[in-house]
């Protein structure tokens, strides 16, 4: 049975929630997340398995880092741990349509299913679901809520604070 710890770090987004499950960093949870388990499941209250994941968070808000080195331990279906994997390859400040995904994962019908995927996405920021809009341009779906999402993506592209 593998052993889950979890810690809450503070964020110019509101609090998040780290869940690691052997050390490996599971989840990142935000307040009012939707897609948020239940909190029994996030195992004993422990920050030393997150050293290194909190010290990248912190270079990221602080401008200082555009792209996360960590292991994850990314629990899903095959197709979604691949939409993820891509999502992990949209630069930082860009952005992609569900339909650009698609396309790169050799699925080009499959856009619904992508988002569906990237609903679900366990380790929001690190893993950047919300560089994702609708075909148009336009903010579509963000578990995080829309205002979270058009901060990050203001953030990243430093038209904001």
């Amino acid at each position: 049975m593998s052993s889950r710890q979890h810690t809450v770090i503070d964020s110019p987004y509101g609090p998040l929630v780290l869940v690691a499950v052997d050390g490996v960093l599971a989840r990142l949870h935000m307040e009012n997340q939707r897609h948020r388990p239940p909190e029994q499941t996030f195992g004993e209250p422990d920050p030393r398995p997150f050293d290194e994941t909190i010290r990248q968070l912190n270079a990221y808000f602080a401008r200082e880092l555009t792209e996360f080195d960590l292991p994850l331990h990314l629990e899903g279906t095959p197709f979604q741990r691949s939409v993820w994997e891509q999502l992990r390859k949209i630069p930082y400040g860009e952005t992609r349509s569900y339909g650009n995904l698609a396309q790169a994962l050799g699925r080009p019908g499959a856009a619904r299913a992508v988002g569906l995927a990237n609903g679900r996405n366990p380790v929001g920021i690190i893993v950047p679901c919300h560089r994702v809009v609708g075909a148009s341009g336009g903010l579509v779906g963000y578990g995080g809520g829309l205002d979270r999402k058009q901060r990050l993506l203001a953030f990243e592209s430093g038209t904001s604070g």
